[in-house]
């Protein structure tokens, strides 16, 4: 009889079990994003297209509401790239928004000696974005922070990567 109990009572524990753990779900973390520049042209005015690589770390899709990074260039502050792209990118991916900026005298020429002698410029982005994570409030993450460099494009004139 007490096998009986006993085996009962195991049964129920299992099922309790396998019902709690279908009613958790998946582990939903929210990672601060980051930025970074894919490509840098120079457009024919002399104001600058960039390609900013939104990037999210999330386990859960986040929507790209603001973005505003100071951009500056072999040292030279370049200008603001600001954007409001409303994009909605899923878990652990990317995706790229484009922002025209006006750069400063300074930092246009120092990309313009880069690319006339075939060599790298550093850059780095500091600043903030705002995004939603799926189904929560919206939040700023306001600590980003990037260095990098970008290569002239070997066959497009006026492109860094």
């Amino acid at each position: 009889m007490a096998g009986r109990t006993w085996g009962r009572w195991l049964a129920v524990a299992t099922v309790g079990l396998v019902l709690a753990a279908c009613t958790s779900g998946p582990v939903r973390r929210v990672s601060e994003p980051s930025a970074r520049i894919q490509q840098l042209t120079v457009r024919a005015d002399g104001n600058w297209s960039v390609d900013l690589r939104l990037e999210n770390y999330s386990s859960i899709p986040m929507r790209f509401d603001a973005i505003s990074l100071a951009l500056e260039v072999d040292g030279h502050a370049a200008g603001t790239l600001v954007a409001r792209p409303g994009i909605t990118i899923g878990p652990e991916s990317a995706d790229v928004d484009e922002v025209v900026l006006v750069p400063s005298a300074a930092a246009k020429f120092a990309v313009a000696q880069a690319l006339g002698r075939g060599e790298a410029v550093d850059y780095s982005l500091e600043g903030s974005v705002t995004a939603t994570p799926d189904e929560a409030g919206q939040r700023v993450f306001d600590d980003l922070s990037r260095r990098s460099a970008l290569s002239p494009a070997p066959g497009l004139p006026g492109v860094m990567r």
